[in-house]
C-alpha cells in the first residue's frame, strides 16, 4: 500500500511540473530566499521579479565566477548551466515587481530623492524603478538589503562600476553616511 501511495504522489508531482515552463520550474528553486515569483519577503534578500534578463545573467555570472561577494549565491550560481540561467532570466523578467511593505522616514526620503537625482538618476532612471537600465531595481527593495549592498560598495568589499564608484565617493565625501542613509530611505520608501 505504501508503495502505491509513493508511486501516485511521484506521478502527481511530475504531472504538476509537466506543463511548467523550464524557467519557471528552475525559478521555483529560488523561492526559498527570493520569494514566490521572485518577490522577496525576507529583508536581507532582494526581490528579483521584473529584473532585466541581461542584469539577471550578469549577476549570476558574477556570483559563479566569484566576482560578487555573497553568502551562498556563489555556490548556487555555479550549479546552473548558461541555458538554465537564460531560462530563469526570461521567467523572472516577466514577473511583476512588488515593493516591500516597510516603514520609512519621509523627511530623510525627501532628502534622498534629491541625492538620487544628483548622483544616481543617470543610471538608475525613473527613481531607481526601471529594470531596463540593466542596473537592478532599487526602488521598493528591502531597506536592510540596500544597506548591506551600499555598505559593500562604499567599503570596497564589492567593486562598483567605475562611474558608480566615482558618484558614490562624491556623495559620501560631501554628505557622509547620512547621505547614504537618506538615499536608502528614498529607495525603500517607493
Amino acid at each position: 500500500m505504501a508503495g502505491a501511495v509513493l508511486a501516485s504522489s511521484m506521478l502527481m508531482s511530475g504531472t504538476a511540473y509537466a506543463g511548467m515552463d523550464r524557467g519557471e520550474m528552475l525559478g521555483n528553486t529560488c523561492a526559498g530566499c527570493h520569494g514566490p515569483g521572485g518577490v522577496s519577503h525576507g529583508p536581507a534578500t532582494p526581490s528579483i521579479a521584473g529584473m532585466s534578463k541581461d542584469y539577471f545573467v550578469e549577476s549570476m555570472d558574477a556570483y559563479a565566477m566569484g566576482d560578487r561577494p555573497s553568502t551562498i549565491m556563489m555556490r548556487i550560481a555555479k550549479g546552473y548551466t548558461e541555458e538554465d540561467i537564460a531560462a530563469m532570466s526570461e521567467y523572472f523578467s516577466k514577473q511583476k515587481f512588488s515593493s516591500a511593505s516597510q516603514p520609512s522616514d519621509s523627511a530623510a526620503a525627501k532628502k534622498g530623492a534629491k541625492l538620487h537625482k544628483k548622483y544616481c538618476e543617470k543610471c538608475h532612471s525613473e527613481e531607481g524603478s526601471l529594470a531596463d537600465d540593466d542596473a537592478g531595481i532599487l526602488a521598493g527593495q528591502w531597506k536592510p538589503y540596500l544597506q548591506y549592498n551600499l555598505h559593500d560598495f562604499t567599503s570596497g568589499t564589492r567593486e562598483a562600476p567605475k562611474k558608480m564608484a566615482k558618484k558614490l565617493k562624491k556623495l559620501h565625501d560631501k554628505h557622509g553616511q547620512a547621505g547614504i542613509d537618506q538615499l536608502i530611505e528614498f529607495y525603500s520608501s517607493k
